[in-house]
């Protein structure tokens, strides 16, 4: 099977792969050998804001971040799909990055009126049913598939290892992948959150067009 994965556009910097990981200079206390080198996986703190509103400061890992704040917008339920969002601009600090998303009307009065909720049953936590509703809301029902073949998960371990670019430079990273109804490799994202890792998928997915249902993801 082909594992030819799709990776970011190096001349998008705001959406690019994480630069190199930061290499560090360490002894084992237990050796008299000479320093040894390591490569440690990067995390930034994301700030979002949608129209202005601040929403939610997020550990990442520094790459593909248009990706990430794609996917974190539709699986959250902030924007029903990556149309209603009109712009999205980075700006970069030392240890931080500053998302502002410019969203659709309709999704910023929404997401305005969840926040209205919300603030009525902060000071309880979870309490009541409507604050169960907000924390386990239902959620639609898709249309069955089927199931993808089992020769589709032959060698499945070294094929994700080999899609793993920034892993196998540190290591300590999760990945998503997305696998095209032939088998074939085709997306991966990869994020020292497992979570991160999906959004970042799902936002790859959504800005290239492609019809999630048509494959399988598999996640680290």
């Amino acid at each position: 099977m082909l594992c030819q994965v799709e990776q970011a556009d190096y001349r998008s910097d705001t959406n690019a792969p994480a630069p190199k990981p930061l290499s560090v200079n360490f002894r084992e206390y237990d050796s008299a050998a000479s320093v040894c080198q390591a490569a440690l996986a990067a995390e930034i703190a994301l700030a979002i804001t949608y129209n202005g509103l601040s929403q939610a400061v997020m550990m990442v890992s520094p790459g593909n971040l248009e990706d990430f704040i794609r996917g974190f917008s539709v699986s959250n339920d902030i924007v029903r799909d990556p149309r209603e969002i009109y712009d999205l601009r980075l700006t970069r600090f030392d240890q931080a990055v500053q998302a502002d998303v410019q969203i659709s009307s309709r999704a910023f009065w929404a997401l305005k009126n969840h926040r209205r909720q919300m603030a009525g049953t902060s000071g309880c936590g979870l309490c009541g049913v409507q604050a169960l509703e907000q924390a386990l809301p239902k959620l639609d029902i898709l249309d069955p598939v089927p199931l993808p073949p089992a020769e589709h998960f032959i060698d499945i371990r070294s094929r994700i290892e080999q899609a793993q670019q920034m892993a196998r430079s540190s290591g300590a990273l999760h990945a998503a992948l997305y696998f095209d109804s032939q088998g074939n490799a085709l997306i991966c994202r990869e994020d020292i959150g497992r979570h991160n890792a999906l959004d970042k998928l799902i936002g790859a997915l959504q800005h290239a067009g492609i019809d999630s249902r048509s494959g399988f993801t598999v996640v680290t």
